[in-house]
């Protein structure tokens, strides 16, 4: 059996903390609002896996306190830090917040679903400039609640009839989402300056094609546990990995 159920921290206060260190981060370069478009001549890939320190923490359960019959249809837990059983962390972004120029950003609507009251995807990765299609598949009432610092707030009702919501987001940012209607929903919009990024899967493998011949810093960033960078150099044509491991912040 897991552990009782989770006790959140003051969403406001974590979200402001972590938002405002993804913002400066993603927009601490001058490309975050000078990306150029071009042909990528002999480009090559980077791929890795980020992998947990240590033993894994157990997932928590959630307390559903609200709309039981939709909420409670299946157990909820604090998906936070996902770590699959070969050390594989999900839900981490990585990107290359330095990249100045390359292939065409390809603004597409991201789906972002409220099912079961919770978010599918927790962590949804998009550039600048794209529309977010909010989906509620509840049918119950919904209110989606960014804590955002360089977009506009967003605070919208969203009625089990109202199915889709599109939202777009112009700056570059790591944005918390919340439910003011059920409060153990959490989830994450990072917004990029460029098309360079990649959401690790379950077993924590990542992958950013399309990357032209170069030296850049390559980012992580996972939600509890923040942000460690490298340097990388990519020769033309080539696939070179860049491995990550993350632990908690010692005290």
């Amino acid at each position: 059996m897991f552990a009782a159920s989770v006790s959140r921290p003051p969403r406001v206060l974590l979200a402001l903390t972590l938002s405002a260190l993804g913002a400066t981060a993603l927009c601490r370069s001058s490309v975050a609002n000078a990306y150029q478009a071009t042909t990528v001549a002999n480009p090559g890939k980077i791929v890795g896996t980020i992998t947990y320190a240590g033993t894994p923490p157990k997932p928590l359960p959630l307390e559903v306190s609200k709309d039981r019959d939709v909420c409670g249809a299946h157990p909820l837990f604090d998906q936070s830090l996902i770590v699959g059983k070969n050390g594989g962390i999900a839900n981490a972004v990585v990107s290359l917040p330095d990249i100045a120029k390359g292939k065409p950003l390809a603004l597409k609507p991201v789906t972002f679903d409220q099912k079961g009251c919770e978010y599918i995807p927790h962590v949804a990765a998009f550039p600048a400039g794209d529309e977010v299609d909010v989906i509620n598949s509840d049918n119950i009432l919904h209110n989606i609640h960014s804590e955002s610092t360089l977009n506009p707030v967003i605070d919208v009702a969203q009625p089990g009839f109202k199915k889709v919501i599109k939202l777009k987001v112009e700056k570059p940012e790591v944005i918390k989402i919340g439910c003011d209607a059920h409060n153990w929903m959490e989830g994450w919009w990072y917004v990029t300056a460029n098309p360079y990024y990649a959401v690790s899967g379950a077993d924590g493998h990542y992958e950013v094609s399309d990357v032209p011949p170069g030296t850049y810093q390559i980012e992580v960033w996972q939600e509890k546990l923040g942000t460690r960078t490298r340097r990388v150099t990519v020769a033309p044509g080539q696939t070179v990995t860049v491995d990550f491991t993350m632990a908690p912040a010692s005290r």
